[in-house]
């Protein structure tokens, strides 16, 4: 992990976060929906959206949790494979 990472917030976190104003904005940037994809950045919002709007549980906050780690993972993991194939292209270029 770097240095500057941030780890993820717990459910108790979230239950917290959830009584800001604007918790859903808040809620997102302590997911770091901007390291994911666009549809799942969309995707999260809108799980974060329906979480708070309907009162869910800390169980559902550790589901969310869990989600938004392996969607910035894949999104991390997608873009080093698209970087090296792009390199080997460059390679194979005349």
């Amino acid at each position: 992990m770097n240095t500057n990472e941030t780890p993820d917030p717990s459910a108790a976190n979230l239950l917290t976060l959830r009584n800001q104003p604007d918790p859903v904005k808040v809620i997102t940037d302590r997911l770091r929906v901007r390291e994911m994809g666009p549809a799942d950045h969309i995707r999260t919002k809108h799980e974060v959206k329906a979480w708070v709007e309907t009162a869910g549980d800390a169980k559902e906050a550790e589901a969310i949790i869990t989600r938004a780690r392996a969607r910035r993972e894949l999104q991390q993991t997608q873009s080093v494979t698209q970087k090296m194939t792009e390199r080997q292209g460059q390679r194979m270029d005349p």
